[in-house]
């Protein structure tokens, strides 16, 4: 999405097919990523680390995250901040909406380059 200072709400963001149970919504500024993800149960992101730093925030539902070997269930309105180059992965314990914040931007998302992300 280009520049743009107009407010927009997430209906006019083109939903992402991420794999049969999420689907991702991501808006790109110059220097940081936020997207929505809709998670079905048992929806796995898998196992990876970047050089983002992250917020996950659950809006809506349970995920499990495991960061370094740890495991953490966040409920809607519970907030998690993962370090750069940490190793974590999420799994859906409930149908779930997560918003992530990353800075800077995903650059690998606007590539196309999100393998990690297509188990089921």
């Amino acid at each position: 999405m280009g520049a743009s200072t107009l407010p927009f709400t997430w209906d006019d963001i083109t939903k992402e097919q991420i794999n049969d149970r999420i689907k991702r919504q991501a808006i790109h500024g110059e220097s940081m990523t936020i997207c929505r993800m809709e998670m079905q149960p048992g929806a796995v992101v898998g196992t990876h680390s970047h050089h983002n730093e992250q917020i996950s925030t659950v809006q809506s539902g349970s995920v499990k995250f495991t960061v370094d070997g740890q495991d953490v269930v966040l409920k809607a309105g519970d907030v998690l901040q993962i370090h750069s180059n940490r190793v974590h992965s999420a799994q859906a314990l409930e149908e779930s909406i997560v918003i992530e914040t990353f800075a800077p931007r995903r650059d690998d998302w606007i590539r196309g380059d999100n393998s990690y992300m297509q188990k089921k």
